[in-house]
């Protein structure tokens, strides 16, 4: 029978593993430079951890894992001829795979609370599993990449971890823009209108007015059931427009008399005003409200400029990571980069570095034992300088190996036959080129460092 993957799933081969890398140790290698710490947690969570955090959809998209051994033995016949999937679940299955990396996260800040040093500056690479229906750009199997600073309701760390988001970005060479909002301004509106159950009806439909138009949104807001007089209060915030400062100072009139909104202008005019120094561009936008039942301070989503890919990462501050679990109060900051958009930006755009794709960077072309003999303590030299070197393994047609090095895009192969050898010597071709030279062991080494 011919094998088959699980559907939602993905296999990666060595040059998709090669860009997921660079995607990775990128990202990484950023995160360290900020005092990041990386952690991990298990795939597997007990389902007390898991259910009842992401909703009712969410519990449904948890994959639940069958108790070891006769998990019938404590099922009735009754039970099991009422066929409730979900009752059965809870006794047939104690653990499940992991949904995302937050709620691990947020169990993990509780067990370790006596060993964290607080404010808790944290990093996390996993795969995470949904029971989604796949479909394009959606899978059942993904990986995740958050950073999160909990136990501080510093505002440097919101500025902390935009200074992140550029620099990553600014590394992989993408253009991005940086749209940032406040669910406090967001509350605000919603207050001072007399509309504060209709704030998420009200952001969908100013998210909508570069597509339908200012008449067609006040339409829409009619329709959700605001009422004239309100609609009329929204008309400066959903023409907003200006500099980042200019919107402010319109939002500040419309809100003047909510404490909470004018709290949200106040967070939103401190971040922007830290960071100037972004090669990104970095604009307030008030039809953003990601995750509102989640977000209480400080929204961010990341756009990439030069293709149409949606978000490709995004954030916020939240107040009680840790209530789920019984600690209240613990604030905490976050942000998660979309590995997976990331990864076909970069594929969109042609960004990916010649070198972060190569295997190896010279082949040693196999022409018998005697030769392989003198090549092996050259190669280990080679690898000993950090040059990445293999020897074909088997004395077989030159032409076969020359293909070998062509469909690996080896740049360059080494030779060494009766000649080179009685001259202490080996001869490097460049397989773009064609060009050869004969060199010693020393030059060999100095010359693919330069090639580097």
């Amino acid at each position: 029978m011919k094998p088959t993957i699980v559907k939602g799933t993905r296999d990666f081969g060595p040059v998709e593993m090669a860009k997921r890398n660079y995607i990775f140790n990128t990202i990484r290698s950023v995160y360290e430079l900020y005092g990041f710490q990386q952690i991990e947690t298990p795939a597997q969570e007990t389902l007390q951890t898991l259910m009842g955090k992401y909703g009712e959809e969410g519990d449904k998209l948890l994959f639940k894992i069958l108790n070891s051994g006769d998990f019938l033995s404590k099922t009735t016949d009754e039970e099991l001829s009422q066929r409730n999937a979900l009752r059965l679940a809870s006794k047939f299955c104690e653990k499940g795979l992991r949904y995302d990396l937050t709620v691990p996260f947020a169990r993990y800040v509780v067990m370790h609370r006596e060993e964290l040093q607080l404010p808790f500056k944290r990093y996390q690479v996993q795969p995470v599993w949904r029971a989604d229906r796949p479909q394009k750009g959606r899978y059942r199997e993904f990986y995740q990449f958050d950073g999160d600073v909990v136990g501080s309701d510093s505002l440097l760390n919101e500025v902390e971890l935009m200074q992140i988001v550029d620099t990553v970005f600014t590394r992989f060479g993408v253009r991005v823009e940086i749209k940032i909002n406040n669910r406090k301004i967001l509350t605000g509106i919603a207050e001072v209108i007399g509309a504060a159950d209709k704030i998420v009806d009200i952001t969908v439909a100013i998210d909508k007015l570069d597509k339908i138009g200012i008449d067609n949104v006040n339409a829409e807001l009619r329709e959700d059931g605001l009422t004239d007089e309100q609609i009329a209060l929204l008309q400066p915030i959903i023409l907003l427009e200006g500099t980042n400062d200019e919107k402010l100072n319109t939002i500040a009139q419309v809100l003047k008399d909510s404490e909470t909104g004018m709290k949200g202008i106040e967070e939103t005019r401190f971040i922007l005003s830290m960071l100037n120094c972004l090669h990104s561009s970095l604009s307030l936008d008030l039809t953003l409200a990601r995750g509102l039942s989640y977000y209480t301070g400080a929204i961010f989503e990341v756009k990439a400029l030069d293709t149409p890919m949606g978000s490709i990462s995004g954030g916020g501050r939240y107040d009680n990571l840790t209530g789920i679990f019984g600690m209240p109060g613990l604030s905490g900051v976050g942000i998660s980069f979309g590995v997976d958009r990331i990864y076909d930006v970069l594929n969109a755009l042609d960004l990916y570095p010649k070198d972060s794709l190569t295997t190896s960077q010279v082949l040693f072309i196999n022409f018998g034992e005697k030769e392989t003999a003198y090549c092996l303590p050259i190669i280990a030299q080679m690898r000993q300088a950090g040059i990445r070197a293999e020897l074909y393994p088997d004395s077989t047609k030159m032409k076969k190996q020359m293909s070998y090095a062509n469909a690996k895009q080896i740049p360059f192969v080494v030779l060494a036959g009766e000649s080179e050898m009685n001259a202490g010597k080996v001869t490097l071709k460049n397989m773009e080129t064609g060009e050869q030279a004969m060199l010693s062991p020393e030059e060999l080494i100095k010359e693919m460092k330069n090639e580097r």
